[in-house]
């Protein structure tokens, strides 16, 4: 809405928050599965202490248990369609308080787009106490011109939905209750920002009240600071931290340079629960995503140990080892760890098995050793984890998992395979020192699930194809487990060559269920499209969906060789690109498939680009060609022979 199109009136008196005042908060839910995340009754817990009455909007069904939980910190919950955004939440809330709304002396509305208190709430609510107005918002947005939804007008300054307070006298008031009467349809989140949250402030300033912000724009830039400049809010005191840096597209963070990492130890610093920020991350979060957002890339030390000898992790190693010649080197790397260790050694057969015997001859045992013949190879290293030591995992015994199995990579180069095996094994188990560390990290963070080195590149085609063709069927058996987590567009966290550390319970719904070696449908089932390869990329999905998040981890040394080879390379593919990488990101997948490079498929990338109404005919031009240049393929040379010769002798008559 225009300025020019608003009558403006006198200023109206306002007063401070009277003494003793009554507080009503409308808060708005919506979570896909119905759950309720930790982070919200923590929320509300806090919020109680300033709040006489907690009135709860569901935006859809809520589960037995998420009910409960939100009837455990409000005062009501009521449900409704998922539909309007947290907007019509609002709405909702308003209209099913109705008049026992005008006892409130404030009305908080605010949805669940936060994780807080990170700082106190205490001095933000003493502050805007004091002052005189008819309304106040957490954060701002500065006017946009032009509109950047609509592209024309401009966008007006605003309060930030996520968090806005009314007073008595607005709510009273007639602009108040037709405001809501008159809520118009909202489809989409263009229709929030446009319709409601960038109206609200300059509509109800325009008829006389009186509003402010808690937390004023830190830069005169024209950007999202709640999001962008997190951190800084945090620094200032503000109790609030928006979810959305932690799910944002990585490109769009790093052209802004956004870093998610300060923003995550600005919340540790001032006494945010991390494992419930992490936790919610997890179940509603790409894992490639919340990888890149929230820098869960841990270069290991060597050198600065954090292992806690007093609180040692019941460990499970299991080795499956197909190839006994490597059977010594993998039982090395295994008493790397730091304190006792239970060994299963799964194989393939009983000569197999006999070998791997005598290869533990004489070593000395760190705890309990087991050598099993699975009951088939099929799927090799994932069925003989995933059945043979099914009820190992769900015993409960153990606190911590190693898997490794002996990696050979044969049907690929010998350059490539090699340093495939040496990424797994130099980034799990190099030294004594850096296994400690890594248990440490488990040590300190009771929500991480996994840990396992970033994916390998150097020598393989993984840099966005690594699903290759297992996104479809990886998508199905989610669903039949339960997994809800976002799976990644392009290529997922996934322990490439299946080696990691793990905790048991983060891999609970891989073994619950219930695989059989048959499902493993021979050797076929190891290749793109097989049950081995859709869950080789399954554990950190599975794991989120429990509420477990993934660190990658690497040596220093490693991470010398693949920053370098990355950076070299992206420097080459965007050399012929103008803009930042964000820009040449979103141009490269506006033209779509490159092909082949021949004719038609630029003509395509042309009409992605640029005319998209014209790729259906440019298509169908191309088909009629590809059948025509078929036809002319199958003619004999023969017939061409005679239809020529035929042509030429009429050329004569006519002459």
């Amino acid at each position: 809405m225009r300025t020019a199109e608003l009558t403006t009136y006198p200023a109206r008196a306002a007063a401070p928050f009277p003494k003793q005042g009554s507080r009503l908060l409308i808060y708005v839910v919506y979570d896909r599965r119905g759950d309720v995340e930790d982070y919200v009754p923590y929320a509300l817990t806090d919020l109680r202490r300033f709040c006489d009455r907690i009135l709860v909007v569901s935006n859809g069904p809520l589960t037995v248990n998420g009910r409960r939980r939100l009837e455990e910190v409000a005062d009501e919950v009521v449900e409704r369609e998922n539909s309007g955004f947290d907007i019509w939440g609002y709405k909702h809330g308003i209209d099913h308080v109705g008049e026992d709304i005008a006892r409130f002396d404030e009305v908080i509305l605010a949805n669940d787009t936060w994780f807080g208190p990170v700082r106190p709430f205490d001095p933000v609510f003493e502050r805007m106490d004091r002052q005189e107005l008819h309304f106040w918002g957490m954060t701002d947005h500065l006017r946009v011109e032009p509109n950047p939804f609509t592209r024309r007008d401009y966008l007006a300054y605003h309060l930030q939905s996520y968090w806005l307070v009314a007073r008595k006298e607005l709510v009273a008031s007639r602009e108040w209750i037709d405001y809501w009467a008159s809520l118009p349809e909202m489809h989409g989140y263009e229709d929030a920002v446009v319709k409601h949250e960038a109206v609200f402030t300059e509509l109800f300033t325009s008829h006389g009240f009186i509003g402010e912000v808690a937390f004023p724009t830190i830069t005169d830039k024209i950007e999202n600071h709640a999001v962008l400049y997190a951190e800084h809010l945090l620094d200032a005191g503000c109790p609030t931290l928006k979810r959305r840096p932690f799910f944002q597209s990585p490109p769009y963070l790093d052209r802004l340079a956004v870093v998610g990492k300060w923003t995550l130890d600005a919340a540790a610093r001032y006494g945010y629960p991390m494992t419930i920020l992490m936790q919610d991350l997890a179940r509603n979060v790409g894992p490639r995503v919340l990888n890149a957002d929230a820098a869960l890339l841990d270069v290991v030390s060597e050198s600065d140990q954090r292992y806690d000898k007093m609180k040692p992790l019941r460990t499970l190693a299991v080795a499956h080892i197909y190839y006994p010649e490597l059977a010594t080197q993998m039982l090395e790397a295994l008493d790397r760890l730091p304190d006792a260790y239970d060994l299963i050694i799964t194989t393939a057969d009983v000569n197999r098995a006999e070998l791997i015997r005598e290869a533990l001859a004489g070593r000395a045992r760190r705890g309990k050793v087991d050598v099993r013949v699975v009951e088939s190879n099929d799927g090799r290293d994932q069925s003989a984890f995933l059945v043979g030591c099914r009820d190992d995992i769900l015993s409960g015994e153990y606190e911590l998992i190693v898997k490794i199995h002996s990696k050979k990579t044969l049907q690929d180069e010998f350059n490539p395979g090699r340093l495939f095996a040496r990424q797994q094994f130099d980034n799990l188990l190099p030294s004594a020192e850096y296994a400690a560390n890594v248990i440490a990290l488990f040590q300190r963070e009771p929500g991480l699930g996994l840990a396992y080195p970033p994916m390998v590149h150097i020598g393989y085609g993984t840099m966005g194809h690594a699903w290759w063709g297992n996104r479809p069927r990886f998508a199905d058996i989610a669903m039949k487990l339960g997994v809800r987590v976002p799976i990644d567009k392009l290529s997922p966290l996934a322990p490439f060559g299946s080696m990691y550390f793990a905790r048991p319970e983060a891999l609970r719904l891989l073994f619950e269920a219930g695989w059989d070696y048959r499902d493993f449908g021979g050797e076929e089932s190891y290749k793109d499209g097989g049950l081995a390869h859709v869950l080789e990329r399954m554990p950190s999905y599975a794991a989120g969906e429990l509420g477990y998040h993934t660190r990658t981890i690497a040596t220093p040394g490693y991470l010398a060789r693949s920053y370098t080879a990355l950076e070299y390379n992206l420097d080459q593919i965007t050399s012929t690109m103008p803009d930042t990488t964000m820009e040449q990101i979103e141009r490269m997948q506006d033209a779509g498939e490159f092909g082949a490079g021949r004719l038609e498929d630029f003509a395509r990338m042309y009409a992605r680009m640029n005319r998209p109404s014209l790729e259906p005919a440019i298509s169908r031009v191309f088909i009629r060609v590809a059948a025509w240049r078929r036809r002319i393929s199958h003619l004999r040379p023969s017939s061409i022979g005679r239809r020529l010769m035929a042509k030429k002798s009429t050329n004569r008559s006519k002459i």
